[in-house]
């Protein structure tokens, strides 16, 4: 559940720390007063778009944070596979948002606007304000069957999906083969010169280092061998190292008979000596072997050049032409075998769309089953919301063509009163009709959603009397099980409330603030007073107001007592 929200600097918010209860939270105030700004902060911190307007006038930043309670184990499952993890059974939402960007985090760790959506959609449920003019387009009416069906058409529809992929797959790769027939003997000619080229070139892993290594070799033969040959003067020709170290050490060995430590130094140099005569040696034997071959570096120049041509042409590596080539060959068979292929797939085409039909077949046995349940129960609750001779049914038709969600085309239907026929919801329900279906909508799929907190906002507009009345009693049902926060103006539903918050506006040093407090008792009775009667609160406005309280106390422990 959703344990506290705390704002700063947001719209006409200064600062304001709510603590939200269990069952039903209502929140009132007077038009204007920033209701709405309550549950624009929750959808921010929620990972909602952030308006730059939303920042308070001459203020650096805004912030949003929401800290959420789980205990339910599946939940915590679900937001450990987002890797998300509750701290202390805690999950902590923020959104801090500046004039040129915004940060989101979870448990303090920075996240994206997408993850904190998706972390949401396990925690809350938001009705907004219009939400139920969803209803007026059909494809909503089978998003809400199929989260009522839920676990037990979740499993099927994640094999029609991989069905209709696969479906997808082999339909497109006819649509080719079948496109590709038109121009197949010019392909089949191409290919086989392309195959032919690959094969001719008798490439090997590899080579293409060696070659280019020996390439640049034997290209830069003249620096090397005049560097060789530099060198070799320098030691081993003419008045070289070698003379002079020869030279050296005749002199030292003339003199060691006088002094042992000469004799040791003569053997050091004699090493020396040796070392040169055969690095000498071997540098003489590199420049030999080293002679520059005109022949050799015209073919390999010649290869390279071929290798490249083909690494250039299929890819940029010998493994990427050798790939290429067994690609090729593998379309000059198919190519080749035409008619073959396209029997291929013809049977391929056959098998996947019996697949798809078969699992699309048993994903809408499922929904009309289901849909026969949610209808029945929807139209006892809309009976309780003061539908009295109300009719409702889910109507199916087959749409003709595949999509990953089956064929199905589903839409509710509604008669309001006796002795009219079934019609679209949008044909017969207005406004404030449409958020009251809606409302017992929700509370259907409230009884078997692990979601514990529920947010609407104004889903009373249009409703007044014995019909706001029954709101109340649904609201306050939905609220025996879930967290409910409300925003509301009428009081019927506020005097169902088990924790009441008041949002009011008020002008300080030319200032205007919104601020939000939790109401006592008598406090209640007496936004219950302005909420009936307006500006001027009299005695016997107070009267009903305190009655109103009682008589709803009195409900709520009556649903208690029966539950």
């Amino acid at each position: 559940m959703l344990v506290s929200l705390h704002v700063k600097n947001l719209a006409l918010l200064e600062e304001a720390e709510v603590e939200f209860g269990n069952g039903l939270n209502i929140l009132s105030g007077e038009t204007g007063a920033g209701k709405s700004i309550i549950i624009g902060s929750i959808n921010l911190a929620l990972g909602e778009k952030a308006p730059k307007e939303m920042l308070r006038d001459q203020a650096e930043y805004a912030l949003v944070e929401l800290i959420f309670r789980v205990d339910d184990e599946e939940q915590v499952r679900q937001l450990q596979e987002l890797d998300i993890y509750p701290e202390d059974g805690e999950v902590i939402m923020s959104r801090k948002i500046t004039a040129t960007r915004s940060v989101g985090k979870i448990n303090s760790e920075t996240v994206s606007a997408s993850c904190m959506r998706n972390v949401a959609s396990l925690l809350i449920d938001i009705h907004g304000q219009h939400e139920h003019q969803s209803l007026l387009h059909k494809k909503k009416h089978l998003e809400i069957l199929d989260e009522f069906a839920g676990a037990k058409l979740n499993g099927k529809k994640q094999i029609l999906k991989k069905y209709y992929q696969e479906y997808q797959k082999a339909l497109e790769e006819q649509r080719q083969a079948l496109q590709d027939g038109e121009g197949r003997e010019r392909e089949l000619s191409f290919l086989e010169y392309e195959i032919q080229e690959i094969k001719d070139a008798n490439l090997i892993l590899g080579e293409d280092e060696e070659l280019e290594a020996a390439y640049r070799k034997m290209s830069n033969n003249r620096k090397i061998m005049e560097a060789a040959g530099n060198a070799y003067e320098m030691t081993g020709g003419g008045v070289s190292a070698t003379e002079q170290i020869g030279r050296a050490l005749h002199e030292l060995q003339s003199a060691a008979e006088y002094d042992p430590e000469l004799g040791e130094l003569s053997g050091q140099l004699e090493e020396i000596d040796n070392l040169l005569n055969d690095f000498n040696r071997e540098l003489s034997g590199y420049m030999t072997d080293s002679e520059f071959d005109e022949e050799t570096f015209y073919e390999t120049e010649k290869r390279l050049d071929v290798v490249n041509h083909l690494k250039d042409k299929f890819g940029g590596s010998i493994e990427a032409v050798l790939r290429a080539k067994e690609e090729k060959e593998l379309r000059f068979q198919h190519l080749q075998d035409y008619e073959e292929y396209l029997g291929q797939l013809e049977k391929r085409l056959r098998e996947t769309e019996a697949e798809l039909a078969a699992i699309s077949g048993e994903v809408s046995q499922i929904r009309q089953k289901f849909a026969k349940k949610l209808t029945k129960q929807v139209k006892a609750a809309l009976i309780d919301l003061n539908f009295l001779d109300v009719k409702f049914v889910m109507e199916f038709t087959d749409s003709g063509k595949y999509t990953a969600n089956g064929r199905d085309e589903a839409e509710f239907l509604i008669s309001t009163n006796p002795g009219e026929p079934l019609k679209p919801l949008g044909r017969v329900a207005s406004g404030g009709e449409l958020s009251r279906i809606m409302l017992a909508i929700k509370t259907i799929l409230a009884e078997s959603d692990r979601i514990e907190t529920l947010i609407f906002d104004e889903i009373d507009t249009g409703i007044s009397g014995r019909t706001a009345q029954m709101v109340a009693e649904k609201m306050n049902l939905i609220g025996r099980n879930h967290q409910v926060i409300c925003i509301t103006h009428l009081p019927q539903i506020a005097a169902m409330a088990d924790s009441h918050f008041l949002i009011s506006k008020n002008v300080v040093k030319n200032g205007t603030f919104s601020k939000i407090v939790r109401l006592q008792e008598e406090e209640s009775i007496t936004e219950l007073a302005r909420m009936l009667g307006g500006v001027k609160i009299t005695d016997t406005v107070l009267e009903s107001a305190k009655e109103m309280k009682e008589l709803a106390c009195a409900a709520k422990n009556l649903d208690s007592s029966k539950s």
